[in-house]
């Protein structure tokens, strides 16, 4: 496909708004997967997610940071929540707020599409398959840190999330990179994607 061709064919599919992210963590956690996300003329389609809640999930931070409370009850849906993880990588998350649980979805990974250029610069490696394979990874190819904690990206003219095509598989399995509460299958990904952080072998589920 052309980017000609490719461009008209995103710009055919609707925006996603802050109305998304007011439902369940894990339903919005798992309906990104295929959608494109593109931030400043760099990104692709969402091929990995990870979903988590303010309730009765030890991994989320609103189980031990006052912090992430406060900010939860402040925001509004569908802000970033933007953090240094191990003082090393930003990692980007979405603020889910409004539906029957409060939380936050994850974007772990995705299919490099638009802004290569920018993008190898940024992670300083030419290997297309590990560009944004990893939620760290993809915050760099991005150039988001935390000076964007809090921002409204999808009020922002240059940020573009876009929902997905028909026939997206997801598959559904425990998160990683995590003690608490890791036997929870809240980690999305897209069925036989190459450019996960880790490959998923649990089940398949509808969408």
């Amino acid at each position: 496909m052309s980017s000609k061709t490719r461009n008209a064919d995103l710009l055919s599919k609707p925006l996603i708004t802050s109305e998304f992210f007011r439902r369940d963590p894990l339903v919005c956690a798992r309906e990104l997967i295929g959608c494109e996300m593109v931030w400043q003329g760099c990104g692709g389609m969402i091929v990995e997610t990870e979903a988590y809640s303010v309730c009765n999930d030890e991994a989320c931070h609103t189980f031990a940071r006052p912090s992430s409370r406060d900010f939860v009850a402040r925001s509004q849906s569908g802000s970033a929540y933007v953090y240094l993880n191990y003082g090393v990588h930003w990692l980007f998350n979405f603020l889910v707020k409004g539906g029957r649980e409060d939380g936050f979805v994850l974007i772990r990974a995705l299919e490099p599409t638009t802004g290569l250029d920018a993008m190898t610069l940024r992670r300083n490696t030419g290997c297309l398959k590990n560009l944004c394979s990893g939620p760290g990874k993809l915050a760099r190819a991005l150039d988001i840190s935390g000076q964007h904690h809090g921002a409204d990206f999808l009020g922002d003219k240059n940020f573009h999330l876009r929902a997905p095509g028909v026939g997206v598989s997801v598959v559904a399995g425990p998160r990683i990179g995590i003690t608490k509460s890791a036997e929870l299958p809240w980690r999305f990904t897209l069925e036989g994607s190459r450019f996960l952080s880790v490959k998923n072998s649990s089940r398949v589920i509808d969408r």
